[in-house]
């Protein structure tokens, strides 16, 4: 059974950082691109980051680029996204899900209905 599990997200002060981390089981990174969604109340789900577990190529969204951080520890099969100089706006449920394509990530992020397995989303706030 193919399962992603999210850590807990946190309330965190505006500057603040945090790691989340998204577990897999039921598959090998390696086969696939882990994206990174968010979902702010009454806001559209938008992509925020991807990266593909064979190569470690990653992508990330501008909103995000140069404070998002993915990482992969393959041993437990868990990908990693660092969070920091969090702003309010960044405050959303975030969501990682598992895609097997060999499109490029950019496109991955912006097509969310190709995505298979999503974890159950955590809570990320952030407060001003």
């Amino acid at each position: 059974e193919v399962q992603l599990v999210e850590s807990r997200g946190g309330l965190v002060q505006a500057g603040g950082s945090l790691r989340l981390s998204c577990a897999a089981s039921g598959f090998s990174f390696d086969d696939y691109a882990i994206g990174w969604f968010r979902q702010a109340p009454w806001k559209k789900r938008e992509g925020v980051s991807c990266i593909r577990g064979s190569a470690g190529s990653t992508y990330y969204t501008d909103a995000v680029k140069g404070r998002f951080t993915l990482s992969s520890d393959n041993a437990r099969n868990t990908e990693y996204l660092q969070v920091n100089s969090l702003q309010p706006e960044d405050t959303a449920v975030y969501y990682c899900a598992d895609v097997r394509s060999s499109l490029t990530l950019r496109f991955l992020l912006g097509s969310p209905d190709r995505y298979d397995y999503w974890g159950q989303g955590t809570q990320v706030t952030v407060s001003s």
